[in-house]
């Protein structure tokens, strides 16, 4: 039965919502989908009818035959559903338009775009704002697209007009750094710009801090946008201080600091790429190399020489564990770098620590620092919970959304 057929502009396309694409569950594999879960595993499905090929939009039925939903379909993969809806409706550019303007407003609501002082965030955060597969990032008037399900990829020219519909006159171009991505679902496909260009000049800004931002090369969309507000409270504690950022990146943490006013900053990576970045920002925010250093050097081999003339100690590391598999070796990891820094730190001094790992929860996380302060041998005191920001929204339906968890010790 086939429910609507819509063409959309000049571009000729086509989007049918039918029921010749079927996935059926089953027994009491429904459960999830009716609390609005948004992933169907490979274990939970019983069959399937008609020609479903990877990336086409399913309907999700429940065992006896109720319909669930619709979603992505991803032969061969864990999540081999990854829901869009979970009530009848057609996924048509009015859905796309829809669904994406609401996850801009909320951003718009939240301060962070086209502001003076702020013009970087998370524009769609996957399933935090109902659309499994799929992230973009907003870096003052550019947008970074990263399809992480073929079914988002299928859908790219949906999303591209949706995000110029929704951001108008903030939207200078859209790059879709996807493949890499893609390329490990089997399916290859090419970066590049999709709509516009970079403006000139071009820096976006965080809380006041300018920052070159490498689209192209860098890491993820070119930019760690979910510690904008943990970077913003290291500032507000960095007042005279000299700091270490370790896994600095291209030193997003250690602008803030500067910008704050402390003494001094050291930017500490193994990646002399992302450090030439880092100095670039300290200059473009006018600290020049008496007050901000780069240090090469592997992390823990660094600390084991000591920090003991720091008074704030940056461990964010890249995510240790990247499945529940990992978990136990991930936890090791956690304690032996927290233990090592803690060893040599001052008292008084502050250590600024995170994980990113979503397979390490928050309880987990704070006992594995617990635990490096006691082999430490070192009295702590928790100062602050560290979490990722509202524009990082965690679907109350999906938990495993919540990833980023950080903790602010004082050590006595």
């Amino acid at each position: 039965m086939l429910f609507k057929v819509k063409r959309l502009g000049q571009e000729g396309i086509f989007v049918a919502m039918t029921e010749d694409k079927v996935i059926f569950l089953k027994p009491k594999k429904e459960v999830s989908i009716l609390r609005r879960h948004p992933w169907v595993f490979s274990g939970a499905i019983r069959t399937m009818e008609g020609s479903i090929q990877s990336g086409d939009l399913v309907a999700v039925h429940a065992n006896k035959g109720r319909r669930l939903g619709f979603g992505h379909y991803s032969p061969g993969a864990s999540i081999a559903v990854r829901m869009l809806t979970f009530v009848d409706e057609v996924i048509d550019q009015a859905w796309w338009n829809t669904k994406i303007g609401s996850a801009v407003r909320m951003r718009r609501e939240l301060g962070l775009l086209g502001e003076d002082s702020n013009s970087i965030c998370r524009l769609i955060h996957a399933e935090g704002d109902g659309l499994s597969g799929l992230i973009v990032d907003y870096y003052g008037g550019v947008v970074v697209v990263q399809t992480h399900s073929v079914g988002m990829r299928k859908s790219l020219e949906m999303i591209k007009i949706a995000l110029d519909y929704a951001l108008g006159k903030n939207l200078f171009g859209i790059y879709n750094k996807s493949a890499k991505i893609l390329r490990k679902l089997g399916v290859e496909s090419e970066d590049g710009w999709i709509h516009g260009a970079a403006p000139e000049p071009w820096v976006p800004h965080e809380y006041g801090a300018k920052f070159e931002i490498d689209i192209l090369l860098g890491q993820k969309t070119g930019f760690f946008v979910d510690q904008r507000e943990n970077r913003y409270l290291l500032g507000k504690h960095s007042k005279g201080k000299k700091v270490l950022n370790v896994f600095s990146y291209t030193g997003g943490f250690s602008i803030t600091a500067l910008l704050g006013g402390a003494s001094k900053v050291d930017s500490l990576d193994s990646s002399s790429r992302a450090l030439e970045l880092a100095h670039s920002n300290a200059e473009i925010n006018g600290f020049d190399d008496s007050v901000h250093g780069c240090i090469e050097a592997d992390a823990m081999e660094y600390l084991k020489s000591g920090v003991a003339d720091y008074d704030i100690v940056v461990l964010d590391p890249p995510a240790f564990a990247k499945s529940v598999s990992a978990r136990h070796k991930a936890v090791q990891g956690y304690k032996r770098i927290n233990a090592r820094a803690m060893e040599s730190m001052k008292p008084g001094s502050l250590l600024f620590t995170f994980s990113c790992s979503q397979a390490v929860d928050d309880r987990l996380f704070t006992h594995t620092i617990i635990s490096a302060a006691i082999q430490a041998q070192r009295e702590v005191q928790i100062l602050h919970r560290l979490h990722q920001p509202p524009d990082h929204p965690v679907s109350a339906f999906h938990p495993e959304g919540s990833y980023l968890k950080g903790l602010v010790i004082r050590l006595n």
